[in-house]
């Protein structure tokens, strides 16, 4: 990639992050045509890209995951930062360009590229503490739920979403977004929205807004396995969402509605509750007495 360059007090100074120019060159030079298979939406706007890394609260020398780096927007302002940065990225020829990328606009840096699929990587190199990624919008809770399962290191994150998918991330018992991903989440740690982001920020533009959600994650409520059952009660529940508990969890629980009734019931939950209603820890209560 040839860095367009700037006339700054005489001297000529390469650009840190990438901009409209810097991501047309590289797409170019890659023959790279943003595909909805894979979700990419190439970021091109360098106050976004700040603006996510501060909201982040990323500090020089820690470890960051980012999953789908693209064409490096985000992770340039991930090492600008000072972070020691690990990038997952399944499409081969993105991945190989990124740290050539890296080396002309952020010399002396960290960056570690692991080509591969993210739903799939159950190791990493280094410790990840910290989650920033614009994750790809046809798989972004899949994801979310596959790496906080796999790297308990990953104590905090921000990821840029679509719109309807973080509100439903961070969504309260109750919600009318409330549904198996609120849940599901809510077993790792407490998550907020944290600003929308403009579509016009993007390369192709989407037609769907996005929005940022921060995570902070927590002791896990139980066990493995405990967590295995509660999360087959959830997607029962959601399933079926308008039906009362004690039928949406008849299957699952086997035995029918009197079975599902009992246990609700041994549980301390309504039966005729519905999930929309229920906390991760309600859920956990009812695999618990199952």
């Amino acid at each position: 990639m040839n860095a367009h360059r700037h006339e700054a007090e005489g001297v000529d100074v390469a650009p840190r992050l990438l901009g409209p120019a810097e991501i047309r060159d590289l797409a170019e030079l890659l023959d790279v045509t943003p595909t909805k298979k894979l979700g990419q939406n190439f970021v091109h706007d360098g106050n976004t890209v700040r603006r996510i890394v501060q909201t982040a609260g990323v500090r020089p020398g820690e470890t960051v995951l980012e999953i789908g780096p693209g064409l490096g927007s985000l992770t340039l302002g991930l090492l600008e930062a000072g972070a020691s940065v690990v990038a997952v990225e399944i499409d081969k020829r993105l991945a190989a360009q990124l740290p050539h990328t890296a080396d002309i606009m952020q010399p002396g840096t960290s960056l570690t590229v692991v080509t591969g699929d993210a739903m799939r990587v159950t190791e990493l190199p280094g410790i990840p503490t910290r989650l920033v990624a614009n994750l790809p919008y046809n798989i972004s809770v899949p994801v979310l739920l596959h790496l906080l399962e796999h790297f308990d290191s990953m104590q905090s994150g921000i990821v840029m979403v679509q719109a309807e998918v973080g509100y439903r991330l961070a969504a309260e018992p109750g919600s009318k977004v409330y549904g198996a991903p609120s849940v599901k989440a809510a077993w790792y740690g407490r998550w907020r929205t944290a600003g929308q982001v403009s579509r016009m920020v993007f390369w192709p533009v989407p037609n769907v807004d996005s929005v940022l959600v921060g995570f902070e994650r927590g002791d896990a409520p139980g066990t493995e396995a405990e967590r295995v059952a509660t999360f087959a009660l959830v997607d029962a529940a959601f399933q079926q969402r308008r039906k009362m508990l004690r039928q949406s969890l008849s299957t699952v629980l086997g035995g029918g509605s009197a079975r599902a009734t009992a246990v609700l019931e041994s549980a301390g939950v309504d039966p005729q509750a519905r999930g929309e209603q229920l906390t991760v820890a309600d859920f956990l209560r009812i695999a618990r007495a199952a």
